[in-house]
């Protein structure tokens, strides 16, 4: 027990240090909010695609195709919610400055 206390209290002297400390940058990436690793089960042809899309240079992983595929999905549902809401509230079908004054409204995921 006390070999096990003396190992954390010099790992804390050591952290301690300036130049052990954790760079703002590591810290401010934590604070954004990280990823979290998931387990999905494929069908081996889109298993295929994945890979190609990170062979030709598509995409830097598996990973970043499935990510912006499932962005583009999210995307799309928002865009459908959005003509269902505006279908329900507008009248005129070619009035574009209705459907720009309602979008200007909603919130983006868009920095």
């Amino acid at each position: 027990m006390t070999c096990a206390f003396l190992a954390i209290a010099l790992l804390l002297l050591d952290v301690a240090q300036p130049e052990n400390r954790i760079p703002n940058r590591v810290l401010e990436r934590y604070a954004a909010g990280m990823s979290r690793q998931i387990a999905v089960r494929l069908p081996d042809d889109i298993v295929d695609y994945l890979d190609l899309a990170v062979t030709e240079g598509r995409d830097s992983s598996r990973a970043a195709v499935i990510t912006r595929a499932l962005e583009r999905e999210r995307r799309r549902e928002v865009a459908l919610r959005d003509v269902r809401i505006l279908s329900e509230k507008s009248t005129d079908v070619d009035d574009l400055d209705e459907l720009a004054r309602y979008g200007a409204t909603l919130p983006t995921d868009v920095p």
